[in-house]
């Protein structure tokens, strides 16, 4: 993206989902101004959400677009569809894309 279009980003690969580093999501959004969480787990009671309530509590007047998330769907999947199902590079791009333009 850097190259194409211009945009930097930060990644954070969090090493545990519980005890998250907390400090290290807030210092980053506040920088930046934008968030976007990827898991393969459901959107729906997904870590993913409990990150980005935290994030809006300490970040509310930092952050320049929403706090979006790139996650599984919420539906059973059988295996053979699971690249449809998962997170991939290009739906993570197409995020940050939409994020940069809000």
């Amino acid at each position: 993206m850097a190259e194409k279009d211009g945009i930097s980003c930060e990644i954070i690969d969090l090493q545990t989902i519980y005890p998250y580093d907390s400090e290290t999501l807030v210092r980053s959004v506040s920088k930046t101004g934008r968030c976007i969480i990827t898991h393969e787990a459901p959107s729906t009671c997904g870590i993913g959400g409990e990150i980005s309530a935290m994030l809006q509590e300490k970040c509310f007047l930092s952050l320049r677009a929403p706090i979006s998330r790139v996650t599984g769907y919420d539906t059973p999947f059988p295996l053979v569809q699971e690249p449809l199902y998962l997170p991939t590079e290009w739906k993570i791009y197409d995020k940050v894309k939409k994020l940069m333009n809000y």
